[in-house]
């Protein structure tokens, strides 16, 4: 293929829109387009990756027996309300009618549309354990896209379901594609980790995400440095870095006037956020509850509502707070406050002496201790762990690290079968339903996530398994075009990706489009084939340079890619 008739450009600036790493080398490699707020057309080279990664993901599943299939992006909308997932998955659904008056969504996800057809096609235990997967079109209206393609409303997306007799073969089946994911990961060169998570809106009793690392990610985990200990940052558990051995001061008043946040607090009375108590309103079911944690922690509301065993929790507005306990936000405190339920965080409680509200305007309690001086109902882990805290595993320090969300996978049980009444035979002829899990890939999201690991400051470098083309033959001089057209049809002869960039440009912008593009080798036809008659090979990720005879460089292209795909 020759690059001068190629849909392609690239660009020196990044654009405005992009604040994400990987969104800016993508949009500068013309690798993506924007059309709308999350929505991006892949142009060659992207959608080049995009094949690459499918394909790849293709021949893992097919180790594992997984069948390929396509379901549609337009669902009906009965499937979703016999599933209960109509009104309530959120607004993320797009929902519409036809011009008919029948319901339709756009699938954000497909549990409904494969257990209908499962329970259509099989009827026999004999024809499970099942395992189908399909590479599809999704739509989430996001609220906020961002990050270019790692959050976007329109992606596509892998995901396998698997059907099977019992719990005992669902997790049998569920550690196979575990394996699988992990493989496919590898193969794009990624750094990963497996992670609990919440089930979400897709349900479920277990839940693990693939997060692969990146500054820039906008998931949060949770890393034990001593056991390896993994979770995602709304699901770990920690304890306080800090006992309470310090003796119990006398309890008093002090004015702040105008110091409501714990930042302000801190600097006016010279201390640390964590020697503050934080005093936070929730409305619930069973009424108003106050949640306390330290001032450099957060609270975790899952957790909270998990804790309380409540359907519903919201934080309680200024104006309901200042009408119920008679005070502005930012003074309260529990100290008096026997009214009301007192969640207390663990560390809360391995605290002394700490600042909190009195409950009265501009003013503040200082050596308030739990016990002593208030008595929470409930004591729990209600927090965000900070990078320090301490694992429970082994009690070594914890550290947190962002990162990028590309797989997920649930073990789903009977929610789906049980709500569509999808029911096969057993042995003995009885009717069981099926048991499910369900296992999702962001296959668009992947360029992103593999560029935040695998660039440098000249651009993107692509793991030769999936970069748009494996090498790209570039000729320095005019009088050299021959020799490069010559070399490129002898790679492609031999089964090499090639471009050939026949542009009529410097060498210099050529080497800088196929740095910041990734492609992993460069074949350079130039000033060393006139002197010694040699071609050079230039390595993208290492920088390394080899002088090869002509007619030798398909052999050592091959070689070359073979090692680095090891």
């Amino acid at each position: 293929m020759r690059l001068s008739r190629y849909l392609f450009s690239t660009s020196k600036e990044s654009s405005k829109e992009a604040e994400h790493l990987s969104h800016k080398l993508m949009l500068r490699a013309g690798l993506i387009k924007r059309f709308a707020a999350g929505v991006y057309c892949f142009l060659p080279f992207g959608y080049r990756v995009l094949a690459k990664i499918s394909s790849l993901i293709e021949d893992e599943m097919d180790r594992i027996e997984g069948q390929r299939l396509l379901l549609p992006f337009l669902q009906p909308a009965d499937l979703w309300k016999k599933s209960g997932r109509w009104e309530n998955y959120g607004e993320e659904l797009v929902r519409f009618e036809d011009r008919k008056g029948a319901e339709f969504a756009l699938g954000p996800t497909h549990e409904e549309m494969i257990t209908q057809l499962v329970k259509e096609e099989i009827s026999s235990y004999k024809r499970l354990p099942l395992i189908l997967y399909q590479i599809q079109t999704k739509f989430r209206d996001e609220l906020r896209p961002r990050g270019g393609v790692i959050r976007a409303r329109e992606f596509l997306m892998k995901d396998a379901y698997s059907f099977c007799r019992n719990e005992e073969e669902l997790v049998s089946v569920y550690q196979l594609i575990k394996k699988a994911y992990e493989k496919i990961f590898s193969r794009c060169g990624l750094d990963c980790r497996v992670v609990k998570a919440d089930t979400g809106p897709i349900g479920g009793k277990l839940s693990e995400e693939f997060i692969a690392l990146a500054n820039s990610g906008e998931d949060k985990i949770v890393q034990c440095e001593h056991c390896g200990c993994v979770a995602k940052l709304e699901k770990a558990e920690y304890e306080s870095l800090e006992e309470a051995q310090a003796e119990l001061e006398p309890m008093k008043e002090v004015s702040t006037p105008n110091t409501r946040t714990v930042r302000e607090v801190s600097q006016f009375l010279h201390c640390r956020p964590g020697d503050i108590l934080k005093t936070i309103f929730y409305q619930t079911e069973k009424g108003l509850i106050a949640a306390l944690i330290r001032g450099d922690h957060q609270i975790n509301e899952a957790k909270l509502q998990a804790l309380l065993k409540v359907k519903k929790i919201e934080i309680a507005g200024n104006n309901s707070i200042k009408k119920e306990i008679g005070v502005e936000p930012g003074f309260t405190g529990p100290v008096g406050l026997d009214k009301y339920p007192l969640i207390a965080d663990n560390t809360v409680m391995k605290s002394r002496n700490l600042v909190a509200g009195a409950n009265r305007k501009d003013t503040h309690l200082l050596n308030v201790n739990a016990g002593r001086d208030f008595q929470p109902t409930i004591i729990g882990d209600i927090g965000f762990p900070l990078s320090g805290d301490l694992c429970r595993v082994c009690k070594s320090r914890m550290e947190v690290r962002r990162g990028i969300e590309i797989g997920h996978l649930f073990q789903l049980g009977e929610i789906y079968s049980r709500s569509l009444k999808a029911t096969f035979l057993d042995e003995k002829g009885k009717e069981n339903y099926f048991v499910m899990g369900c296992y999702g890939i962001g296959v668009s999201r992947l360029p992103a996530a593999i560029i935040e690991q695998n660039h440098d400051s000249q651009g993107i470098i692509w793991p030769p398994e999936i970069a748009p083309f494996q090498t790209m033959v570039i000729p320095t001089l005019e009088k050299m075009f021959k020799v490069a057209q010559e070399v490129c049809q002898d790679l492609k002869d031999q089964g090499v990706e090639t471009l050939w960039d026949d542009r009529d440009l410097s060498a210099g912008v050529k080497f800088n489009d196929a740095d910041l593009v990734g492609i992993p080798f460069k074949v350079i036809a130039g000033d060393t084939f006139l002197k010694e008659g040699k071609i050079e090979i230039k390595t993208r990720r290492e920088a390394k340079v080899e002088k090869v005879k002509k007619n030798m460089i398909s052999q050592r292209m091959k070689e070359l890619i073979q090692d680095a795909k090891q």
